[in-house]
């Protein structure tokens, strides 16, 4: 399948989308993310990177991906037909290997030779470390110790990649305590380290080149859909940080179909019950991890804790690129 090189999702020269966004970060980090904004500028623009990328999809991971006709569901809720597109089938089981081996491979321009990565569910750990073997690099991954306990598998799969698994006990021992461990590291190992982040969060330019590296989901499942005659009128996507919903919806944009971003209602709609930051109506902006964006945060500022059955959408923030779709009435919010 012959995918063509995206236009990437690039903020303002201030690393904003609209009010979101930003590069909060201590001076220390500030020199590495520039260098990285630079590299990734180079590498979003360059036909030779964006085939080097796809290729490497295509011969190790498995793309593309597969478009599924979900017959029963579709007859159970009736109206249009429903079409899945099966990120569970992609190298590591999820949709994370397309964000880390484009990151691996800007590491490598940049000559790391270490990598490091938050992981809730333990996806983003798993695809992590399976990429630092294929290109003969050192992983570290940070995981919240209650994630640890109910994603016990991929712990297991990280550790046999020779990744090391790194406990984190501090907080609500989830994903964002996870990210603050994995930033502390990053600030103390610089020269050798890249961060892997895992979502479209955190300082500039994360937000944008994860939402570049996951276009891929989008822009084969249009071709997919397109080959089949579909018509589509709406795309949905379970959005945590937001990098499978931003990959998805950059293959039906502009004035396309309605695009629906579906979060975690957890178990009930009290503070710490669930990870709604917009559609639950309780989120509000504030400065965290390195960004701005909408949170779920006391009148403090200070994080609240959230909750979901899911360890992947089990996150406080969203990303800022989504916060400012969903501003500008380009993305619907829903709360599951």
């Amino acid at each position: 399948m012959n995918i063509h090189r995206p236009d990437p999702l690039l903020p303002d020269e201030n690393g904003f989308f609209g009010s979101y966004g930003g590069c909060y970060v201590p001076e220390v980090i500030y020199p590495n993310l520039k260098q990285l904004d630079e590299t990734f500028k180079e590498c979003a623009h360059s036909e030779s990177f964006w085939q080097e990328y796809v290729s490497l999809l295509q011969e190790y991971s498995g793309r593309p991906t597969p478009i599924t006709f979900a017959s029963r569901l579709t007859d159970k809720f009736g109206g249009g037909k429903i079409y899945i597109k099966r990120e569970d089938l992609n190298h590591s089981g999820a949709h994370k290997m397309n964000n880390v081996l484009g990151q691996g491979l800007v590491a490598k321009r940049l000559g790391k030779t270490r990598v490091i990565a938050e992981t809730g569910a333990g996806q983003h750990g798993v695809a992590t470390a399976i990429m630092a073997a294929k290109l003969g690099l050192d992983a570290s991954i940070y995981m919240g110790a209650e994630d640890i306990e109910r994603q016990r598998p991929n712990v297991f799969w990280m550790e046999r990649m020779g990744a090391k698994v790194i406990s984190v006990e501090a907080g609500s021992r989830t994903l964002k305590d996870a990210i603050n461990e994995a930033m502390r590291d990053w600030s103390t190992n610089l020269d050798s380290t890249h961060y892997v982040l895992g979502t479209a969060c955190g300082p500039h330019p994360f937000p944008a080149m994860v939402a570049f590296f996951q276009s891929v989901i989008g822009l084969e499942a249009k071709l997919q859909l397109e080959e089949l005659g579909a018509s589509i009128s709406r795309v949905y996507a379970c959005v945590g940080g937001g990098s499978n919903a931003l990959g998805v919806f950059q293959g039906f944009m502009n004035n396309g179909p309605e695009l629906v971003a579906v979060e975690a209602g957890g178990k009930g709609v009290g503070p710490g019950e669930h990870a709604s930051r917009i559609a639950g109506g309780q989120g509000t902006v504030g400065i965290a991890q390195g960004y701005k964006t909408v949170f779920l945060q006391d009148e403090n500022g200070q994080m609240l804790d959230t909750h979901s059955v899911s360890a992947g959408l089990d996150y406080v923030g969203i990303s800022p690129i989504l916060a400012n779709m969903t501003e500008e009435k380009k993305v619907r919010i829903e709360r599951a």
